[in-house]
């Protein structure tokens, strides 16, 4: 089912397109995906609505059964990719979870910015992108997910999230599609 509509202030939400992504293996063309979350970013900007970069810098506390070593990792790690474009009326967020809202004051952010609706992409699908837009519907948003501007290590995890989580989250669509209500909404 492809995306119906955005809501007059919704914002974008681009989560964990870092550095260190980059070089990990995807079950997409990278490429592709950084490609279409630049497109979406610079759609938003064009239309005057909020685009909201979200990097990962640590980690939750807590024992895990996956080892998360941190060690080895360039001091640049954590630097958006410069395809983003950012500009300075962008929001930035930086996060130690998987989700963009935990101890980050993206709510309140958007919320003073009259943000209703948002829509999500980014890396990796099952894990920051999923995190933060089961989040965001738990807020009170309405969510759309930008399928083709996301990607995961896992084809399985991808196709998971996709096709059984994020129907019960909110709608999703390609790059084009949500490129086209922004665009029906001008016209």
């Amino acid at each position: 089912m492809a995306a119906t509509q955005l809501d007059p202030r919704t914002a974008l939400i681009v989560v964990d397109l870092q550095k260190i992504v980059a070089f990990m293996p995807s079950a997409h063309p990278f490429g592709e995906v950084l490609k279409n979350a630049g497109r979406l970013a610079g759609a938003f900007r064009q239309d005057d609505l909020p685009v909201v970069l979200v990097n990962v810098v640590g980690m939750a506390p807590g024992r895990t059964e996956q080892s998360h070593s941190g060690g080895g990792l360039p001091p640049d790690w954590s630097e958006l990719l410069p395809e983003l474009n950012q500009q300075p009326q962008d929001h930035r967020v930086s996060k130690k979870t998987w989700g963009a809202f935990t101890d980050t004051g993206l709510e309140d952010y958007l919320r003073s910015a009259s943000v209703t609706h948002v829509v999500v992409c980014g890396v990796a699908t099952s894990v920051g992108v999923e995190s933060t837009a089961r989040q965001a519907h738990e807020l009170g948003f309405n969510v759309t997910l930008a399928v083709d501007a996301m990607t995961d290590l896992s084809a399985e995890a991808h196709a998971n999230s996709v096709e059984r989580i994020f129907p019960k989250l909110g709608e999703t669509g390609t790059t084009q599609d949500i490129v086209d209500l922004l665009s029906a909404r001008g016209a």
